[in-house]
Formats: structure tokens, sequence, C-alpha cells
């Protein structure tokens, strides 16, 4: 038996929304990196984006879990002295909740110009409302919501 070998020429990619109210941000990432990586699908080949296109709603609404949110920082340096900027993440997820989501599934995927093709798949939005209602996408349950 031969071992199959997806091409990019052949992938069909769907739609998919996930609901991030009360999920922790790790867990929610995880799995969406494991979506957009195409990871669900047993035709996933590593070398091909057969991946999805996800949408996230409800940014607002992710949590963090343990001491994370007091002591968990974002930091960004500009390459000049005394450029480093630092933010934690109780504020980061008040003002730039998507920006948040967006950084940590990017993490969670590889780090070469397939990540970057995957990361573009990628929508987030702080409420409920999106305009991909053309694309008909299929509303997917994600475990391990906070209750």
């Amino acid at each position: 038996m031969k071992t199959f070998m997806a091409k990019p020429q052949t992938v069909e990619s769907k739609w998919y929304i996930v609901d991030a109210t009360n999920m922790p941000l790790g867990r929610l990432a995880s799995q969406v990196a494991s979506i957009l990586r195409g990871k669900n699908k047993p035709e996933f080949t590593p070398h091909v984006d057969t991946g999805d296109h996800v949408i996230v709603i409800n940014s607002d609404k992710v949590v963090l879990t343990g001491n994370k949110l007091k002591d968990k920082k974002y930091y960004h340096y500009s390459g000049y002295v005394g450029g480093l900027k630092e933010i934690g993440y109780d504020k980061l997820l008040k003002e730039k909740s998507d920006f948040a989501v967006i950084r940590a599934v990017k993490g969670m995927l590889p780090k070469n110009s397939l990540g970057a093709k995957m990361i573009k798949k990628l929508r987030v939005y702080k409420d409920a409302n999106h305009n991909h209602e053309a694309q008909k996408p299929v509303l997917i349950e994600i475990k391990g919501a906070r209750v």
C-alpha cells in the first residue's frame, strides 16, 4: 500500500466558526491551530496546507487560568535602545483580545512560509458579529470551556 500525499490543487477547505466564550486561551489556540494545519482530516500531509478556514467569535470572553491574568506579560521590542515595551495580559485582553488570540495561535503553527499561509486563514472577532455568512461556516464545538 502506498502512502497518500495530498496535492495543493486537490485540497478543499471548509469554513468553521469557533465560539471562544469561557475558553482558556491556550486550549482554544491549540485546537484552532490543529484545524488550521489540517490535522483533523485523514488526508493530512505535513508539507502541504490541508487546513481549513477558522472564524473565532467572542474573543473578549476568553479566559486565562491561574495567576496568568496578572503575571503574564506581552513584550515587544522596537530594535532601539530602551525600546522594550511591556503590557500585562489583563490589559491586553481588555483592549486587544483579538490580537492575543491570533498571537497564541500563531505560536502553535510552523515557523516557516507554510505557517504564514495558515495564519492568514484565521479570522478573530471580539463579539459574535462577523461578515462571512456567504462562506456558509459551520459552528464546531471545542472541548474544554470553563463553566
